[in-house]
């Protein structure tokens, strides 16, 4: 195995002067923390063992128990930690998950399902040792279900790591994986168990590539149908370790750090115990994947001492448009490979309701707005729960019997967020779209982002029936509204995608070839240059093609195009570019991450979260969820609940569909 950690064996070594440094450091009233941080962050684990040693034979102390003495709060835990064993420091972190009233699963998951045999086999005898008890017996008591069962397959520290691949047995663990969960009504978990808690990593990695072309979906996609709770979670985790170690720890340290507060346990963890083994990898990870270094999250996040020691464990910044580590540049082109064998299957949360009678709910919504108040939850129950299609139907019916417009009534008897809500949900598609874009652009300021995100996200059909609608509505086209409220490139984008022109063709390798190597000559011309090149590709070339271009641009370049439009554009044309090669590449994670930015902070963007929930209800809101709960570690049902209130969230929620 390669080491690719951040701390290494510090060249001429003394344990002894260091001890002395430590006890100067700790000796009277204070104590030096910034000499203790930088020498315990300049030492390997082996050397502090040595330390501690050294620390008890000159001083007949202990080193561990003075340090917790003289420091404090997450300073102290990080320090102390760094001091114990990598494997007791697993075995002390799983015994605090499983102590206690409550279950921490996140733990028990990143750990089991990331360490190799040798560390789980050193971490159970260190349990043993520490705590006299077995690990096996206590993760047994304070679990269950198939979450119980993979975590004791998982710690028996038993898979195959003999290097060898039969090609026949591949096959047959992709079909058996197959016939287990996508192929037939309910999952036979434990096929899934039985070859994802044993198979080698290299078997596995051909596994899931052999069961994508079977399945026309990724292994992660189908896990997601098909599993639930702690044991989706596990088994999704043991997939991302499967795939790249690095990437998953990313993952968990983005996590820990966004959003309001941190998650100080999961980053001190990930921190410490990856410190000597890919750090660095992690590193360039993260930089793939988020806008920023993790050096710049910590620094931002976290404060003082605790900042200082983590940063040394970080190890140093990464420019952010830097070329990529092999494994990186291999991970970034393998996921553009996913992304284009995949096919999603986009599920909604709102569907049309058997039995439908539109008179019945026509004369329910007049008797729920008839006389003196209004029945909200009767509205809410209806509108809601019908498909827009239903919805249609309904509003012809109500003028044919009522002779009433069910649109003025509705905007007379509610009001605010939730009026917007219901009448949203009550126009057509194309009008409703046609409606969001005339708001993103009327008044004194422009949405950018309201305009970026519709017409990025809309196909060919529904931009030539919103700009229609628009014209209805505003008698002027959509066209030229954007050329009277925008300029310079951004138009441009904005005036080539409102054409509802792009390419629907399957990915023409040879094309996509040439269309990568126009976009890496690109990136050396002038700015204006390099935009209207990306315009001329972005704005016309169909997914599946932009897929394969964008996987390509990786091998010329070294480098993902998401960081390159990062680094060498900005303002709106950046944004307007990145939205297109994130919905290119997930497009329920896009949205994912739009609803995100609406709720997080203080105060929320209730035009964008009405606008997404609305127009995603019968197309992937499913979709958007799972990538919500996955990205953000919260479902979307618990983000919604948090911000916002009343009937206005009652609605919402129904939208949302449930809770993940």
């Amino acid at each position: 195995m390669v080491f690719r950690g951040t701390i290494v064996d510090a060249p001429d070594f003394d344990p002894s002067a260091d001890a002395e440094t430590l006890y100067s450091a700790m000796k009277g009233i204070g104590s030096d923390k910034e000499a203790i941080l930088d020498l315990v962050t300049s030492r390997s684990n082996s050397q502090r063992q040595e330390i501690i040693e050294a620390y008890k034979c000159n001083f007949g102390k202990d080193l561990i128990e003075d340090l917790k003495y003289e420091l404090t709060g997450k300073f102290e835990r990080l320090i102390v930690s760094l001091m114990r064993t990598p494997a007791y420091h697993d075995a002390k972190e799983i015994h605090d998950a499983v102590k206690g009233t409550g279950t921490n699963e996140k733990c028990l998951i990143e750990i089991l399902a990331s360490r190799n045999n040798q560390q789980i086999h050193e971490m159970t005898a260190a349990y043993k040792n520490a705590y006299g008890r077995d690990m096996e017996e206590d993760i047994i008591m304070d679990t269950s279900g198939h979450f119980k069962k993979m975590l004791v397959v998982l710690l028996q520290g038993t898979r195959d790591n003999s290097g060898v691949v039969d090609a026949d047995l591949v096959e047959q663990d992709a079909q058996d994986l197959y016939a287990a969960g996508e192929e037939q009504w309910g999952t036979d978990e434990a096929k899934f168990i039985m070859i994802l808690g044993n198979r080698s990593v290299t078997h596995l990695r051909m596994v899931f590539d052999a069961y994508e072309k079977i399945a026309e979906l990724s292994i992660e996609d189908s896990i997601k149908n098909e599993l639930s709770g702690d044991f989706e979670r596990l088994m999704l985790a043991v997939v991302q370790c499967i795939r790249s170690v690095p990437m998953f720890f990313a993952k968990h340290l983005y996590k820990s750090m966004k959003g309001l507060g941190t998650a100080d346990n999961t980053l001190i963890r990930i921190m410490i115990s990856r410190s000597e083994i890919d750090m660095l990898d992690i590193r360039e990870f993260f930089r793939l994947r988020y806008e920023k270094s993790l050096y710049n999250m910590i620094k931002d996040d976290t404060s003082g001492d605790y900042k200082r020691t983590l940063l040394n464990l970080c190890g140093g910044d990464d420019d952010l448009a830097g070329e990529f580590f092999p494994e990186a540049a291999q991970i970034a082109y393998k996921m553009w490979e996913l992304s284009a064998m995949t096919k999603v299957q986009l599920r909604p949360t709102v569907r049309p309701v058997a039995n439908f009678d539109p008179a019945a709910d026509a004369q329910a919504l007049r008797k729920a707005m008839k006389g003196f108040g209004t029945d909200e939850d009767a509205i809410i129950d209806i509108v809601a729960q019908r498909s827009n299609a239903q919805r249609q139907e309904i509003r012809q019916v109500f003028k044919s019997l009522m002779g009433r417009d069910l649109m003025k009534d509705l905007k007379s008897e509610l009001s605010k967020n939730l009026e917007r809500l219901i009448i949203g949900l009550m126009l057509t598609p194309a009008e409703f779209d046609a409606k969001m874009m005339r708001k993103a652009i009327e008044g004194a300021g422009t949405d950018e982002h309201a305009l970026i995100e519709i017409l990025v996200t809309r196909s060919n059909k529904e931009i030539h029936a919103m700009g229609a609608a628009y014209k209805d509505a505003y008698k002027t086209s959509l066209e030229e509204a954007i050329q009277s409220d925008t300029s310079g490139h951004f138009c441009r984008i904005l005036v080539s995608l409102v054409q509802g022109a792009r390419e629907e063709d399957p990915a023409d390798v040879e094309r996509a070839n040439a269309d990568a190597q126009e976009l890496a000559t690109a990136c050396n011309a002038e700015s204006d240059d390099m935009e209207m090149k990306f315009m001329s590709i972005l704005c016309t070339r169909s997914h599946p093609h932009l897929r394969r271009v964008f996987q390509e641009f990786v091998k010329y370049t070294n480098k993902d195009i998401e960081q390159i439009i990062k680094k060498e554009m900005s303002g709106d044309v950046k944004n307007a570019f990145y939205a297109i090669v994130r919905s290119v590449k997930n497009q329920p994670s896009y949205f994912a991450d739009r609803l995100y930015k609406a709720m997080k902070g203080l105060g929320t963007d209730d035009r964008a979260l009405i606008r997404i929930m609305v127009s995603r209800s019968e197309i992937d809101l499913f979709n958007i969820r799972k990538e919500f709960k996955e990205t953000y570690d919260v479902s979307l049902h618990e983000f919604i609940q948090g911000d916002t209130s009343g009937d206005y969230r009652k609605t919402l929620l129904v939208l949302c569909g449930g809770e993940d």
